[in-house]
């Protein structure tokens, strides 16, 4: 009996893929929990062998959870199952150790598979994502400016200085807005790109033409 633990912030989405997994006789549903810090309070009661790890989410996002779940719990098995294919969340995600890649768009037939593959020892790259793996390894990415699609406006005014290595102060009396707001509104977009700092922040606005 394959042991699954379902991480996504969405109720739906983990109440979803619970309904597939509860047709395979030879898996079986353990936990679900809504962000990475809750996955990693559960694992030691739930034992599962296998966390499908969503990444953008509040709190501790995917990442995260899979570097901590990796140094803490090695033998658990982590295949991420998400709907973000840039490159930058899939080397960063295969980094934190990650054991396989998924699209929430992929056949139920091919989530189970890269379930019992990944218990197996196989890894599971999603074709939507293989692409620019092969591109990175060959040292030319490619390049998505889509992602950057969820920020609005004034987060894509402020992304624009934080890149420019512009403080929150100077933000602030740039754009007429309270110093406490421009820090919303920076976590706002550090949350929105899935990423930590500021610093990888600012990377990503470059390397994706996001900055003028």
């Amino acid at each position: 009996m394959i042991r699954v633990m379902i991480v996504d912030d969405q109720l739906v989405v983990c109440e979803g893929i619970q309904s597939i997994l509860s047709t395979v006789p030879n898996i079986e549903v353990v936990g679900m929990a809504h962000d990475g810090q809750a996955a990693l309070h559960m694992i030691p009661g739930t034992d599962p062998d296998l966390v499908l790890m969503d990444l953008k989410m509040p709190g501790m996002n995917g990442i995260h959870a899979t570097r901590a779940i990796r140094e803490q719990f090695p033998e658990v098995r982590v295949l991420v199952l998400t709907t973000y294919d840039h490159d930058e969340w899939v080397m960063d995600a295969l980094r934190a150790g990650a054991d396989g890649y998924l699209l929430k768009d992929s056949r139920r037939d091919a989530i189970i598979e890269a379930i019992e593959g990944t218990l197996a020892g196989r890894t599971h790259i999603d074709p939507g994502v293989a692409d620019k793996l092969v591109a990175m390894v060959r040292g030319t990415p490619a390049t998505d400016s889509s992602i950057a699609d969820d920020l609005n406006e004034r987060e894509r005014e402020i992304l624009q200085l934080l890149a420019h290595g512009v403080s929150n102060a100077e933000i602030a009396e740039r754009l007429h807005l309270a110093e406490g707001t421009v820090r919303n509104y920076v976590s706002n977009i550090l949350a929105k790109l899935g990423v930590a700092d500021r610093t990888q922040a600012t990377a990503l606005a470059w390397r994706y033409g996001l900055v003028e």
